[in-house]
């Protein structure tokens, strides 16, 4: 019963959320923001009084908004960080709240530890530049939680034989 709450809570959410992105910009107040995205699942103060905001739309949706703000709470930016130029950001080495700070969080039931390897994978879903759905992985080592590489794959590779084009997907 709870896993279908949680469920529904989850798509009541992200069928709020606009599907071309929010409609924000910049001088926009928080108040606006909270109305537009709801409430974020992540936040950070900055050393300039401002906050960073993550509103991801996971598990089925494709982005992840990140918002920062100014010190009096207006909107600095808008940005979606599910795509190659922030995934090139994550290094070997980086611990798991700069991985958070730069992609938000991933969907937690694709969170997944792997004994044998001492490895702890988080996986983000996105719209490649092909605009078909993919997963990015971060694979951390399980002891140090410091990140060991990433990965990347269309959805319709882990389809069988390779079937499955969901680029009307993306195609929004």
């Amino acid at each position: 019963m709870k896993s279908t709450i949680t469920l529904l809570t989850t798509l009541l959410v992200t069928a709020c959320a606009p599907l071309g992105g929010p409609k924000l910009q910049p001088g926009n107040t928080l108040q606006d923001t909270y109305r537009m995205l709801g409430e974020p699942a992540m936040r950070w103060r900055q050393a300039d009084g401002g906050e960073q905001l993550a509103f991801p739309t996971g598990p089925m949706g494709y982005h992840t908004w990140m918002v920062h703000t100014d010190d009096a709470g207006r909107v600095r930016s808008v940005d979606n960080v599910m795509d190659m130029t922030h995934f090139a950001r994550i290094q070997p080495g980086m611990s798991q709240d700069e991985v958070l700070r730069i992609l938000g969080p991933s969907y937690p039931g694709w969170t997944i530890y792997y004994k044998a390897r001492d490895e702890l994978v988080w996986e983000w879903r996105y719209c490649d530049v092909w605009s078909e759905p993919a997963r990015f992985d971060v694979l951390f080592d399980g002891s140090s939680g410091k990140v060991r590489s990433t990965l990347s794959q269309v959805e319709r590779l882990s389809q069988p034989w390779g079937r499955g084009d969901r680029r009307e997907w993306c195609g929004r």
